[in-house]
């Protein structure tokens, strides 16, 4: 069966480069279906470090959301994510489902004007 899903994708560390790697790398499990502009955010908890850049992707995918989660880990950890660091630290890639079968799984979508803005530049 095949899902629609939404993907936050963040980073802060070479971000023009990880989120086009990051890209590259979901077309191999997903059809990705639409790209959002991406836009400059402060950091969130952590402050002293480089700006995020953000956006959202809209994919289609066989996959079911624990499969895709798994598979967004895979990614992150090939573009070096260290999952060592902070929660709010710098990160090279950071991949969430936002939205599965048009249902908002993550609730930072409630919290965060810059991921509905993002997100709903490609949903709505």
């Amino acid at each position: 069966m095949m899902h629609t899903a939404i993907l936050g994708l963040g980073s802060n560390i070479n971000p023009n480069e990880n989120i086009n790697r990051a890209l590259e790398l979901l077309k191999r499990i997903a059809d990705v279906k639409k790209i959002s502009k991406i836009i400059i955010t402060k950091p969130i908890g952590i402050t002293d470090q480089p700006d995020f850049h953000n956006g959202a992707v809209l994919i289609d995918t066989m996959h079911e959301k624990d499969m895709l989660k798994l598979q967004l880990k895979t990614i992150e950890d090939q573009l070096g994510r260290d999952r060592s660091r902070p929660k709010f630290g710098p990160r090279e890639i950071d991949l969430d489902i936002v939205v599965f079968d048009n249902v908002v799984v993550d609730e930072d979508y409630h919290q965060r004007e810059f991921l509905q803005k993002v997100v709903d530049s490609i949903w709505l």
